[in-house]
């Protein structure tokens, strides 16, 4: 799956002497938490709610609501913009983009194809595709099996669960330790039980199973 697949295409920006107030009225009008920020067609920065949140005065304040709005319709988002952005392009893997953003601890991407803004990728686009790769709004099963990491075991799993005429919505692995493979594999069926019976007279070790709504 890569970037452009799961991106959000032209995205909200705002530029350079877009005041504070106005930003956080988009975000907020728009249920979006950062914003992009232009020159003349090209990016500069990005800004987040957190960081307008931060050069708003506290609700302690003695200022009236007149004098607040006042001083956020002063202040550009240039002086509190990140302008070190970090970018990846549409044909980026979503792991890739994932990666990034884990490495950097930020929470999205502005998507670049040259120096033209294509869209947007964010934690939530990264959810979402992950729900999908997982096939987690459609009902059946799932099972979490134990297995010897070595080559033809999923291969092996699949052929057990296809010869019980049963489809697999989705398949993830990951390694709990070293040397054993965990395998959870999304079944097209709201009773396991079969499943769970054959794999193990194949010496598998089911640690877990359960119906899906």
């Amino acid at each position: 799956m890569l970037v452009r697949d799961r991106m959000t295409p032209d995205p909200i920006t705002v530029t350079e002497e877009t005041n504070i107030f106005d930003a956080l009225d988009l975000m907020r009008r728009h249920r979006i938490r950062r914003l992009p920020v232009m020159r003349h067609g090209e990016l500069v920065g990005i800004v987040t709610q957190l960081d307008l949140m931060r050069v708003a005065p506290s609700p302690a304040t003695t200022l009236s609501v007149f004098e607040l709005n006042a001083l956020l319709a002063k202040m550009p988002v240039k002086d509190v913009m990140t302008r070190e952005v970090f970018t990846t392009v549409p044909e980026a893997t979503i792991e890739e983009a994932v990666l990034l953003m884990r490495d950097r601890q930020i929470g999205a991407l502005p998507v670049m194809q040259g120096k033209k803004l294509a869209g947007i990728i964010t934690e939530t686009n990264i959810m979402d595709a992950f729900i999908d790769l997982m096939g987690l709004k459609r009902a059946g099963s799932r099972v979490t099996l134990e297995v010897e990491d070595k080559v033809g075991v999923l291969a092996d799993v699949a052929g057990v669960i296809r010869n019980l005429g049963v489809n697999i919505l989705s398949c993830a692995t990951y390694t709990p330790r070293e040397g054993v493979g965990g395998v959870v594999v999304r079944l097209a069926t709201p009773d396991p039980t079969p499943v769970v019976k054959e794999l193990e007279s194949h010496g598998y070790k089911v640690v877990h199973a359960t119906a899906l709504a």
